[in-house]
């Protein structure tokens, strides 16, 4: 059975929207920017971002939303927007899947 993964989209500190693949263990995470901060990127093009680093949506699953405040203890305080997805790597292309123990 293939290892699951998440893919997380959200505005990076600068402004823009960004997909990346949460890899433990790993020092950095494959990533992709759209360098755009409207309109949300649509999931065609999340799919296809996903698809550049390597990775696709799993089968029967869908982008979940949650919302957060950017202070936890401030209710009053800027909503930030997260969306995740469970990915695979993509058999037709190399995506870095860490070593587990590694």
């Amino acid at each position: 059975m293939a290892d699951t993964f998440t893919a997380q989209m959200t505005l990076s500190p600068a402004g823009f929207w960004r997909v990346y693949v949460v890899l433990f263990g790993a020092s950095e995470w494959p990533e992709h920017t759209w360098g755009r901060s409207a309109p949300i990127p649509t999931v065609v093009e999340r799919a296809e971002a996903l698809a550049s680093l390597g990775y696709e949506v799993a089968s029967g699953t869908e982008w979940e939303w949650i919302e957060y405040s950017e202070l936890p203890d401030d209710p009053g305080s800027t909503v930030c927007l997260l969306a995740a997805v469970s990915v695979l790597a993509s058999p037709s292309a190399t995506a870095f899947v860490p070593e587990v123990g590694a």
